[in-house]
């Protein structure tokens, strides 16, 4: 093995440094503890650095005491969690990465205008379950083409399709291709929901492979974006593994291998990659990253967290 190929971009979002951020700012603002409901991000080591620093993740509203203050996390909630934190009083920060909102948003307008909804995604996923209870009532869940080939769907309505942001492109675009096939009238999003970072982070893989023998993606197990990203270099046939850092690393995946790729999902801090390349560089390999691609995106705080830091200054 002698060279390690870096793909950019990689790692952090824009919506995972808002949520992150938001977290941060709460201890800072409020004091320990401070209450998230799941997981902030899908990373265990982010997860477990803002609990060390004082914040306490519950699976269930029900967990923290009552006045307490929680932040919802970035793949965001259903209307019945937001009317729950209501009813137990709770002071709530809503992290949920805006282009997850503009899903929910776009799921509440179909529905009140009568459609009939195709969510495509994962199901048990925290986003996917954020949005159907957005409108329980009228949106079904594909999460396959084998699935939009069967999927039955109410005939005299008007259908619409919205997606998880965090799918594979190519998955994703057959899947609509056979929802459109078998309902020529559905409408989808003006833009497509698939968020800009997997996207790129997706591309910049695609762009790796023609130079590398093996795929390493640094991201948790439960990070969808970074399973995508491990299936966008199998689909090819290259060989990937998602690794949760450089303890995950298996030496005997690099027999007969000369250049290995490296990226990370949106949601994998940037020291895990560099721990990562310090590990190649001690076995000699050389170092080497993609043309520098830059992402000018970035989100405002929660206007919850603005609010209270300006009451406070």
């Amino acid at each position: 093995m002698k060279r390690l190929l870096l793909a950019s971009p990689r790692g952090y979002c824009a919506g995972v440094e808002r949520a992150v951020e938001t977290v941060e700012r709460a201890l800072t603002h409020y004091g320990r503890p401070v209450y998230v409901r799941k997981q902030i991000v899908h990373n265990s080591h982010v997860v477990e650095d803002l609990r060390s620093r004082g914040a306490v993740f519950v699976d269930a509203l029900v967990d923290v005491p009552e006045g307490a203050t929680v932040v919802f996390s970035a793949h965001g909630i259903a209307p019945a969690v937001r009317r729950e934190a209501g009813e137990l009083r709770l002071t709530t920060i809503d992290a949920t990465c805006p282009l997850v909102t503009k899903v929910h948003a776009q799921a509440r307008r179909y529905a009140g205008a009568g459609y009939a909804l195709v969510l495509i995604g994962h199901a048990g996923h925290e986003e996917v379950e954020g949005t159907l209870g957005e409108a329980p009532d009228a949106i079904v869940l594909v999460q396959s083409a084998e699935d939009a080939e069967q999927v039955a769907l109410p005939a005299g309505r008007p259908l619409a399709y919205l997606t998880q942001t965090t799918l594979s492109v190519d998955e994703t675009g057959e899947i609509v291709a056979v929802l459109r096939r078998r309902f020529p009238h559905i409408e989808g999003p003006a833009r497509e929901d698939i968020c800009y970072a997997t996207s790129n982070r997706q591309w910049a893989v695609k762009e790796l492979l023609r130079e590398i023998d093996l795929l390493l993606v640094v991201g948790s197990p439960n990070s969808s974006n970074s399973q995508r990203l491990v299936e966008v270099a199998r689909a090819e046939g290259t060989p990937a593994h998602l690794v949760d850092d450089l303890r995950d690393i298996d030496e005997k995946w690099l027999d007969g291998c000369e250049t290995v790729g490296l990226t990370s999902g949106a949601s994998a801090p940037e020291r895990l990659v560099t721990e990562v390349c310090s590990w190649f560089t001690a076995r000699g390999a050389e170092v080497r990253e993609q043309k520098p691609v830059h992402e000018d995106v970035s989100f405002k705080l929660p206007v919850e967290l603005r609010r209270a830091e300006r009451a406070a200054a």
